[in-house]
């Protein structure tokens, strides 16, 4: 199966006591592969000047599905979703 990583954007709520169930959920299903909020940082390279970080991701979720479409529902339930924010899924293909 596929991982998917789902990329929480910071214009929804940060969903609080809503995380465990849903963390739960995911990890009951054997989906949950883990995940994290993201903190400061800096985006760095050999040339300069540096570009701006991606400032409006606030945390990601790595997960196991059998296709795109089933990782769209596992986003179901998501306090950033939930709230009306924006969850991006991008499959992570596996490399040799």
């Amino acid at each position: 199966m596929p991982d998917y990583i789902f990329l929480m954007h910071d214009d929804g709520l940060s969903g609080g006591d809503a995380w465990g169930p849903y963390i739960a959920r995911l990890r009951t299903a054997g989906h949950f592969e883990g995940g994290s909020a993201i903190g400061p940082g800096v985006c760095v390279r050999k040339a300069s000047p540096e570009p701006a970080i991606t400032s409006h991701l606030s945390g990601f979720i790595r997960v196991v599905a059998d296709s795109l479409d089933h990782a769209r529902t596992l986003v179901i339930g998501n306090p950033v979703f939930e709230s009306g924010g924006t969850v991006e899924i991008r499959e992570l293909p596996q490399t040799d």
